[in-house]
């Protein structure tokens, strides 16, 4: 029985979980899981690279371990974030994280000789302060030697990929979130590199579409693990998994990857990079098989994780869902809105922006929950909405995959803003997408639609119907 290994990981945990089929039903087991999070560093936030290598081979040295070696090994995470390399190809300086504030100021510096729609004409990221661009322009701002002392960079997968494999390659779904490739050619956009003066011999390792094969584990790294297993590289982008894993009815399903961030959109073939798409700020990231990932970020399960540690961790999630559906707040925040994307306190920014609506002070923390969980489905709500303008689309459901799939109150809040009727799961989306890309390059399905297919028997999928009224 051949089985497949995904290496899934977010901004607070990973996890690893092997897949395999059985009487046409996928089967998964999760063997290892870690926390994960940035720390201060040198002034910076920052992600443990050391740590964050070492746990990937201890996943799988467990799968190994509990007899499930796989034939092939495959890492997502979340986008943007990089590694430098320097000339015999080892880390040069910190991994820093996207919520650090080193890119304040770096959008209107690159303004200076690129405005932003001609950016997002060609490569149709929307803004955001952690772009890529922003981030490689704000290193090298800190770090003028970083000039000639780096050769190369890797986004987050891609590095890990490439300790395990000792081979580089760029993987489309992730380097389209970078505001650095060109949305219609799937290349590096010279125009932007040379805009942002970066130095272009770091954008000569090729791009690569999701399902490549990029090699085999390092000897060194097999003897570790107990086996030895192709490396494929998924979907590196964690929502570009995400999105595989939608057992979407047809055509016209909204998808929303739930995670600590909401992704709402939907699958274009090409990209939409007019002027209302621009306004709305709606991305044109890479997906499978040439898709487009269509989509709006909106802050998600991270302001509900922040609240969570604030209090705590005095109340589970199921329970702070319930506190929100037990208040009677009535008013809500603008789930979208930056200045909910690293605040010093959640809690008190969820107040504040209340305050600055006019709305009345919450009175519990009940009170707090209910505005973020509100304000999370009007979002939602109007994503659908700006999206059916933009494409034409008539959309007929919402399909929500992701840990945040599990918050009932949130799913029947989502059926009762937008009309539609929504369906919850799979949970471990992003992994099971992840997975998709190995099986199908392995013929274990024959392509996308059939791994889809295969979704409902395999995996609890559940239905939340608009309430009439």
């Amino acid at each position: 029985m051949k089985r497949y290994l995904a290496v899934d990981i977010g901004a607070s945990s990973g996890r690893h979980i092997v897949a395999w089929l059985e009487n046409g039903k996928i089967q998964t087991r999760e063997v290892y899981r870690f926390p994960n999070g940035a720390t201060e560093r040198n002034g910076h936030l920052c992600w443990d690279a050391g740590a964050l290598e070492e746990h990937v081979i201890a996943g799988l040295r467990a799968a190994h371990d509990q007899g499930l070696d796989p034939v092939s090994v495959g890492i997502d995470t979340w986008g943007v974030d990089f590694a430098l390399l320097d000339g015999a190809g080892k880390l040069l300086g910190d991994m820093v994280a996207y919520r650090d504030s080193r890119t304040d100021g770096m959008d209107t510096l690159l303004e200076k000789t690129m405005s932003f729609a001609d950016m997002y004409r060609l490569c149709g990221i929307a803004k955001q302060p952690f772009n890529t661009v922003y981030q490689l322009m704000a290193v090298l701002r800190e770090h003028p030697e970083y000039r000639g002392e780096a050769k190369d960079f890797l986004l987050m997968p891609e590095y890990l990929s490439y300790c395990l494999t000792g081979k580089r390659a760029h993987e489309w779904t992730d380097i389209s979130t970078t505001s650095l490739g060109n949305a219609q050619t799937r290349a590096f956009s010279k125009e932007v590199i040379r805009a942002a003066d970066l130095p272009e011999g770091w954008f000569e390792t090729p791009i690569v579409q999701p399902g490549t094969r990029l090699g085999r584990l390092l000897p060194e790294v097999a003897r570790r693990v107990g086996f030895d297993a192709e490396v494929i590289l998924p979907a590196t982008h964690d929502t570009g998994s995400a999105y595989m894993a939608v057992p979407a009815r047809d055509e016209h399903a909204a998808f929303l990857s739930s995670g600590t961030w909401s992704l709402l959109g939907t699958e274009l073939r090409m990209p939409v990079t007019d002027e209302r798409a621009l306004r709305s700020g709606f991305t044109n990231e890479g997906g499978y098989d040439g898709t487009i990932r269509f989509l709006k970020n909106i802050m998600g399960m991270w302001m509900l994780q922040c609240i969570h540690r604030e209090t705590g961790k005095a109340h589970s999630f199921a329970d702070m869902a319930d506190m929100a559906a037990a208040s009677d707040y009535p008013a809500w925040v603008d789930a979208a809105d930056n200045r909910f994307l690293a605040p010093a306190s959640m809690m008190e920014e969820v107040r504040a922006a209340l305050r600055e609506q006019g709305a009345p002070e919450p009175q519990t923390l009940a009170d707090v929950l209910r505005a973020v969980t509100v304000g999370l489905a009007v979002c939602y709500r109007d994503a659908i909405r700006e999206m059916s303008e933009i494409t034409g689309k008539t959309f007929t459901s919402v399909n929500i995959v992701g840990g945040g799939s599990q918050n009932v109150v949130l799913n029947q809040l989502t059926a009762d803003m937008t009309g539609l009727p929504v369906y919850a799961g799979p949970t471990e989306g992003t992994a099971l997408g992840n997975l998709a890309a190995q099986m199908i390059a392995d013929g274990a399905f024959a392509d996308l639609p059939a791994f889809r297919a295969a979704l409902p028997a395999s995996f609890d999928i559940v239905p939340y119907n608009p309430k009439k009224g």
